[in-house]
């Protein structure tokens, strides 16, 4: 398993989600109700000029998500930028 997060990806990359790690407790039933459950596909879409928020794409829809959100999921990288 890997250890990166999905707040650490660059446009273009595509990764797995592979769990919710627990800097996500917060936001947590939020991020799952969104799709956002292991084994989904993402694809960073884009950033934003400072960074945050990022829009990513999964399941046939955009979602824009909080770099402190984004950390809290875990992710395989499948492509690089």
């Amino acid at each position: 398993m890997s250890n990166n997060t999905l707040g650490q990806l660059v446009r273009g990359q595509k990764a797995v989600v592979t769990g919710l790690l627990a800097e996500s407790r917060p936001f947590r039933r939020k991020l799952l109700a969104m799709g956002l459950t292991p084994g989904c596909e993402v694809e960073i879409v884009r950033v934003a000029p400072l960074g945050d928020p990022m829009e990513v794409s999964l399941r046939g829809f955009r979602l824009s998500l909080r770099r402190i959100e984004a950390a809290g999921i875990g992710v395989e990288v499948i492509s690089h930028a």
